[in-house]
């Protein structure tokens, strides 16, 4: 019995999800380029109306934040701040 021709078509099989699978992520890669190029015009276009770039990361950043999280923080900042002298 020859059991190449089942490890052939097995393997050519494998192969073509293979490609399949790398196609897709090359793709998703691709897309993900596009926009990072998009998020940097987007602050190249706020920077050039005035905005400070690194505060509106930092807000996009809160957004994504429970508010809770962030008013926890906060108050541990404060904490800190004033057991250095710094308010």
């Amino acid at each position: 019995m020859d059991d190449s021709a089942p490890q052939s078509d097995s393997y050519r099989v494998t192969a073509d999800e293979l490609r399949q699978f790398i196609e897709r992520i090359e793709r998703l890669e691709a897309e993900k380029k596009d926009i990072a190029d998009q998020q940097k015009e987007v602050m190249a276009e706020a920077k050039g109306r005035g905005y400070d770039t690194k505060i509106l990361r930092k807000v996009v950043a809160l957004r994504k934040r429970e508010p809770d999280d962030i008013a926890e923080e906060e108050a541990v900042l404060e904490m800190y701040k004033e057991a250095l002298g710094m308010r």
